[in-house]
């Protein structure tokens, strides 16, 4: 595995990505759509505390964009390369296995990192004033991912194309609606309150908000729930994941 091979497959990644509109719509189209909407129109429920939408939903939306680009666009993007072929014919040429695998992991990274550019600057424009840690909010942004893209490849490599599909579209909305991303965590019944907890979506956004509103340390459990699911997710991914 060269460094050479692995940027010209990124970039090979970067370009596929860019052309899908599905994934432009899921990645910016979106995060960006709901962002503004919800801004600009008063119709959600904000927590205690909070008097601006945009302060609340600036960080669940940013939470939202890792989990769009992390989970949903790479398992469907994969399901499909694995059921044409793509990957197994990628996976025996000099490129190989693992240089194909971190070429993905590299674009993911890159299109966050894009999204995270024009998702700031667009609530910024609506008000917002981050006052915490770019640094912390970032480290909290890299292990979600790692989860996010375990999840997706377990769907990716162990479902037919068009159940991955289903399935990852399905899994994002659930992890939207209990991930506190657009909607406060603690105006949920109890026990859909106590099963978001222990959900990737709801401890990132959590932790998000705790890293970008300078609330102090970051919250112990939702960096132990995103912790878990990174080591669970990929490892599952790994020992499950059929390349045809």
């Amino acid at each position: 595995m060269t460094p050479a091979a692995v940027a010209a497959q990124t970039r090979v990644e970067l370009m596929l990505t860019l052309r899908r509109g599905e994934s432009l719509l899921l990645t910016l189209g979106i995060p960006v759509g709901l962002l503004v909407f919800f801004s600009l129109v008063s119709v959600l429920p904000l927590p205690a505390g909070v008097r601006e939408p945009v302060d609340f939903l600036a960080p669940g939306i940013l939470a939202l964009a890792v989990m769009s680009t992390a989970m949903v666009s790479l398992a469907i993007a994969t399901g499909f390369e694995r059921q044409y072929g793509v990957l197994k014919r990628l996976g025996s040429t000099p490129l190989g296995r693992p240089a194909l695998l971190a070429a993905k992991t590299l674009a993911v990274l890159v299109i966050e990192v894009l999204q995270v550019a024009v998702l700031v600057a667009v609530a910024v424009v609506l008000g917002w004033r981050p006052e915490g840690s770019a640094v912390a909010a970032a480290a909290v942004m890299v292990v979600a991912t790692v989860g996010f893209a375990g999840l997706g490849l377990l769907m990716a490599g162990t479902l037919r194309a068009e159940v991955t599909l289903a399935a990852a579209n399905g899994l994002y909305l659930v992890l939207l609606l209990l991930g506190g991303m657009v909607f406060p965590l603690d105006r949920l019944p109890s026990a859909l309150e106590a099963l978001a907890g222990l959900l990737p979506s709801a401890a990132l956004t959590t932790a998000l908000d705790a890293a970008l509103t300078g609330a102090g340390a970051l919250p112990g459990g939702p960096l132990g729930v995103l912790a878990g699911w990174a080591v669970v997710a990929p490892a599952l991914a790994a020992w499950r994941f059929r390349w045809e």
